[in-house]
């Protein structure tokens, strides 16, 4: 696995950990960097991610409820808005991560992580951001 692939996976984590203990992701962020457990530390990647994630969580989430169609943020599998959000984020606010890549890359983690539905919905969701970059970054 690609080192960004395992730096997206362990953000990933970090957002899913904190969406099920109802903890603020910052913190557990913080936690892992101060002890990382069993694991190695956390790639500076994946702490710029849920950094850059937390710095835009509200516009992220907007996006998501708005472009979804039918589905609720609450209504989502906690690992697709977490697959989704790292996404959005890469997408609008990463210049150095291309478009396309952002987006199988989170297909990716939505098959080895989520539903067998979720790929397609992530795909589709993430698409439509692609289409809508210009107008959502205004």
């Amino acid at each position: 696995m690609a080192a960004r692939t395992k730096a997206r996976k362990r953000a990933v984590d970090v957002l899913f950990e904190a969406d099920q203990r109802g903890t603020a992701p910052l913190d557990v962020l913080r936690d892992r960097i101060a002890q990382p457990g069993t694991e190695a530390a956390l790639p500076q990647y994946s702490v710029d991610l849920v950094e850059g994630v937390m710095a835009h969580a509200e516009q992220i989430d907007e996006i998501l409820t708005t472009y979804s169609q039918g589905w609720t943020i609450a209504r989502m599998p906690a690992v697709d808005r977490a697959v989704l959000r790292v996404g959005v984020f890469e997408i609008l606010w990463n210049d150095d991560v291309p478009d396309a890549v952002a987006v199988d890359e989170a297909v990716e983690l939505a098959r080895s992580l989520s539903t067998d539905d979720s790929p397609s919905f992530v795909n589709g969701l993430l698409g439509r951001v692609v289409q809508l970059k210009p107008t959502l970054l205004d």
